[in-house]
């Protein structure tokens, strides 16, 4: 091409140096080389737009500065996949589905009176369920563990007051609230032992009293009343029954494995002189 008509046209020479790169090469050579830049050119956009790496298998991905957003538009289904934007599982018979892990600080203050982000939060943006937990066939549901555990410690804290369907709040430790108010009654009346003991020495009504616990000694006037358990530190009150005048006197004497309290009554009549009468003997602890 004559450079005269066209001033464009490169020169002899450069037409020899545009040659030399591929000089010496076999046509199948320059072919790769120039595939290869076309693959490099094309694919250049997309590398500088990427903004992660790709998610590697079995080896711990790098770290990000940003959120990953996955967005899907799947619709409920009844079969038993789909449904849902992603879907974790393993096939093993002691692995778990997944694990969540952060460094969330507790609590807030006034300038950031809302908590700290959790680890896992599910935000229902309409009217469904947030959440739901299955355990197809254990026999426990779940494990909440909170630090060491004990009575400073919650479980979870809620604002909602109404009545959960299922949770069983009549039951404590296997036993109902009736179960629970007669253990309560029972342990009262074990704080408040009492003996009915007639003037013959024979036992009426008795609380704390173990079989045979109530005696008459041969002295006139002498009985014995047992009680179960340590009444040291009870106030004991004995009263003696019927119309006529008389007097009682209580002396208690603990065993020395602490577990029956012995009461030696003595009643006497109006005057003093030891006689047989009935009384009731009670403790309050």
């Amino acid at each position: 091409m004559d450079r005269q008509n066209n001033p464009a046209a490169p020169t002899t020479e450069g037409r020899r140096r545009l040659r030399v790169p591929l000089a010496g090469r076999s046509p199948r050579t320059r072919s790769v080389l120039v595939a290869t830049g076309l693959l490099v050119l094309g694919i250049s956009p997309f590398a500088v737009a990427r903004t992660g790496g790709s998610l590697r298998e079995g080896v711990r991905n790098g770290t990000t500065v940003r959120e990953t957003e996955i967005i899907s538009r799947v619709g409920s289904t009844t079969t038993p996949t789909g449904g849902y934007a992603t879907r974790q599982s393993n096939l093993s018979s002691s692995g778990g589905g997944a694990v969540y892990g952060c460094r969330s600080q507790a609590g807030g203050s006034a300038a950031t009176p809302r908590p700290q982000n959790p680890c896992v939060r599910a935000n229902n943006l309409s009217t469904g369920f947030a959440f739901e937990f299955n355990a197809s066939n254990g026999d426990v549901g779940g494990l909440f563990s909170v630090g060491t555990g004990g009575d400073s410690k919650k479980p979870f804290v809620t604002n909602a007051t109404g009545v959960a369907t299922g949770l069983n709040a009549d039951r404590v430790d296997g036993k109902n609230a009736a179960d629970m108010t007669k253990d309560a009654v029972t342990a009262t009346q074990a704080l408040s032992p009492l003996a009915q003991v007639t003037a013959a020495g024979a036992a009426g009504q008795t609380r704390g009293v173990p079989s045979g616990g109530v005696s008459d000694n041969a002295g006139m006037g002498d009985y014995n009343v047992v009680f179960t358990g340590d009444l040291s530190t009870c106030a004991l009150s004995a009263t003696v029954t019927g119309t006529d005048p008389g007097q009682v006197t209580v002396t208690p004497t603990v065993a020395a494995d602490k577990s029956t309290t012995a009461i030696d009554v003595r009643t006497f009549d109006g005057a003093g002189v030891a006689a047989d009468r009935g009384f009731h003997l009670s403790a309050t602890c």
